[in-house]
């Protein structure tokens, strides 16, 4: 029979290959030499296949060895993974945060902040919900979500401060409402299309934004809405992080309301329950705060 083959000795391999040699194994491992030595004849025993070679002084990879040692650095780090996340789940650590996300919330921002997240534990996981309006806190509501980032904070539920967003009313350069050269009312506008994003939420959704125009079109994203008034397809109030590109090469143009040309909503960081978050689910609210400071 066999001798059985054992992850310790796949980190002897890989210790001599990446050390060069028993010596410099030895030393990383904080084993013998023969300890080292002795570990990788097992391991050829076990497997049945020649995975080192004598070349003069130094020991190389066998044919066999490259392909088996690059296969052992997956299950290797595969390994690493279960044992952190099982360090991770002893200390209380979540294995999965939920996180549901107005879509307005800058996205630069949402990802500066799970990257910064990703580095505090890179063994739990993250389920991102980007919703609107209403679906953030359907979210909340029917806990699904452990976390969100929402303009509405719903009953029953406490909020902090994030950010504000502030929305710009634009259309392209060649809409006719920049035609009429004169400050614009809500009158001129009800006279066009409008474009608006779909509220995600099912049991009350809302309109937001809509001037009741008998033109409007709503769309479920809102790229789309962006995309489609750049095209000249109708006007929007947009997320001015969202169209700054847009803005400064001219191919969108403010609409020159004679009032309500800006919009500004603030977004509040929501916990489903503060009291019960995991450590998880606090380091994601930290990393959320840090990556909007104060105006």
């Amino acid at each position: 029979m066999r001798p059985r083959v054992t992850l310790e000795q796949w980190r002897m391999l890989q210790a001599v290959v990446d050390h060069d040699g028993y010596a410099g194994a030895a030393e990383a491992l904080s084993k013998s030499v023969s300890t080292v030595s002795y570990g990788i004849r097992r391991l050829e025993a076990g497997l049945g296949v020649a995975l080192l070679e004598m070349q003069g002084r130094r020991a190389v990879l066998t044919t066999a060895g490259r392909e088996l040692l690059r296969r052992s650095r997956y299950l290797l780090d595969e390994a690493l993974a279960i044992e952190r996340a099982a360090g991770m789940l002893a200390k209380g650590w979540e294995p999965v945060v939920r996180l549901a996300v107005e879509v307005i919330f800058p996205q630069e921002r949402l990802l500066a902040s799970l990257d910064a997240f990703a580095s505090v534990t890179g063994t739990t996981r993250v389920e991102l919900i980007e919703s609107v309006l209403s679906g953030t806190n359907e979210q909340l509501v029917a806990g699904k979500a452990d976390l969100a980032i929402t303009a509405m904070v719903p009953q029953g539920f406490l909020g902090e401060p994030l950010t504000t967003v502030e929305f710009i009313a634009v259309a392209h350069p060649e809409h006719p409402l920049h035609a009429l050269s004169r400050p614009l009312t809500q009158r001129d506008l009800r006279q066009h299309r409008q474009l608006v994003v779909r509220d995600s939420g099912l049991r009350e959704p809302r309109d937001a934004g809509w001037l009741g125009a008998e033109q409007r079109w709503t769309v479920s994203h809102l790229a789309t809405s962006v995309e489609a008034v750049a095209r000249g397809m109708g006007f929007a109030w947009l997320p001015r992080h969202r169209i700054a590109g847009l803005l400064a090469d001219g191919q969108l143009q403010p609409l020159p309301l004679a009032e309500g040309a800006l919009r500004h909503v603030e977004l509040y960081l929501v916990f489903a329950d503060r009291e019960d978050a995991g450590p998880a689910a606090r380091a994601l609210a930290d990393c959320l705060r840090r990556s909007c400071p104060a105006d």
